[in-house]
């Protein structure tokens, strides 16, 4: 089974990363494949609203967002972690997170997801929240912990004080290895539960 990392952080090694680092042992440990990309330090805009992708199934921006598809689609797990910036995820990661979930022309139900914020004091809770839509809005289960998904720490190295944070992110991993087999059982033993009624897409105004 394969988990995709996406670090948001641009800091080398930072809380962030320390975070993941916990995850990691976790899943190495249920021989769980990990890759990680980390996006908080590359130069990602936003979606154009083009339409390219369509027709396309890639984004019309040639980067790192249509480079990241292929392990993107290869993955049975998703983990998202963020710095907070002004009570919100990095900028630079919801770039990438609208334009590959949007650019993407494969389903992404099924796959299993978990986000985490880390900041010094405040805002984790609304960019946990934040980080969740994009798994909800595809289809993908999440992995929950026994809080909110958030780590504590300003300057690097912080959050291994954060010994809540640090343990429901080891908490968190389990869980997902534990719904990633549970779900590739339930494909292979129970496949009518994989039909589902045509989507219907309406608008407020019609």
């Amino acid at each position: 089974m394969k988990v995709l990392m996406i670090n948001g952080s641009p800091r080398q090694q930072g809380n962030c990363t320390i975070l993941l680092d916990e995850m990691r042992k976790v899943f190495a440990s249920y021989d769980v494949e990990v890759d990680e990309i980390r996006v908080g330090n590359k130069d990602i805009s936003g979606c154009l609203a083009c339409g390219y992708c369509h027709t396309h199934g890639e984004c019309v921006k040639k980067d790192i967002v249509n480079e990241s598809q292929i392990k993107f689609k290869q993955a049975d797990g998703i983990v998202i972690v963020s710095p907070v910036y002004y009570g919100s995820p990095n900028g630079t990661l919801i770039s990438f997170l609208d334009r590959i979930f949007y650019s993407s022309n494969y389903s992404k139900k099924y796959k299993v997801g978990a986000a985490f914020a880390v900041a010094r004091r405040g805002g984790t809770t609304a960019s946990f929240d934040m980080l969740n839509k994009y798994f909800t809005i595809a289809g993908m289960p999440v992995a929950s912990g026994d809080y909110w998904n958030n780590g504590f720490g300003r300057e690097k190295g912080e959050i291994r004080q954060d010994l809540e944070g640090l343990r429901n992110a080891r908490i968190v991993a389990q869980r997902m290895v534990f719904l990633m087999r549970a779900i590739k059982d339930a494909k292979e033993n129970y496949p009518e539960l994989l039909k589902e009624e045509e989507r219907i897409s309406t608008h407020f105004i019609r």
